[in-house]
């Protein structure tokens, strides 16, 4: 009978075995080295996302809020020739104008031209204008603004839903709904919110709460 032949176990004393400072190091990785054209690329890839983030913030601004500069004098003595404003063009996206509102709109006159007026009467009113004083539903409407009152007077007319009536300011020298009707909710850009230019006149566009009497 054929036998194996064996060969014995060894034990190797702990004492024995060499320290691990001695053992072979493990095969160390050496990281690839960037190249440039890497690096020039994440610079790249980091401007356009820098400028595509300018882009939807400028936008977004646009889209919320619009400068002006008023051009003639049919807002005087309250809005000047010259001087740049900031418009609300998201306010009437969630509430319907009010009276006393200073608005920007396209007249139905020209749909190339923007307008600054004030808002004076609402959808279902019956205006007329006597001698240069308005009268809402019959009665005087007082007006609290600064004015300079006009000397014409106007027919009653009733104001058709979702459409305005809106004045200048400068009443005998305003182009507004004394002379082209009224004029529809989508056609007022917005509220004008703010004024920035001169700097005499930078500050927030006052609101009037009003009541015809």
């Amino acid at each position: 009978m054929e036998s194996l032949n064996e060969t014995p176990a060894v034990a190797i004393p702990f004492d024995n075995l060499p320290p691990p400072e001695q053992l072979p190091p493990p095969e160390e990785l050496t990281p690839a080295k960037p190249s440039r054209w890497a690096g020039i690329g994440s610079a790249v890839r980091e401007l356009i996302e820098t400028l595509v983030l300018t882009v939807v913030i400028f936008l977004l601004i646009r889209f919320a809020v619009q400068n002006f500069r008023i051009e003639g004098f049919s807002m005087e003595p309250n809005f000047h020739d010259g001087q740049f404003i900031l418009v609300n063009k998201i306010e009437y996206m969630l509430k319907m104008p009010e009276r006393g509102d200073v608005v920007v709109l396209i007249p139905p006159t020209s749909a190339n031209r923007d307008f600054i007026k004030r808002i004076i009467a609402l959808p279902g009113d019956q205006v007329q204008v006597t001698d240069g004083k308005v009268y809402i539903n019959g009665a005087l409407l007082d007006e609290p603004y600064p004015l300079n009152p006009g000397s014409y007077s106007t027919g009653v007319m009733t104001i058709a839903p979702e459409e305005y009536y809106v004045l200048g300011d400068n009443r005998n020298n305003s182009s507004d709904s004394h002379a082209w009707g009224t004029v529809s909710v989508k056609k007022i850009v917005g509220k004008v919110w703010a004024t920035y230019w001169p700097p005499q006149m930078i500050g927030f566009v006052p609101d009037y709460s009003y009541a015809s009497k």
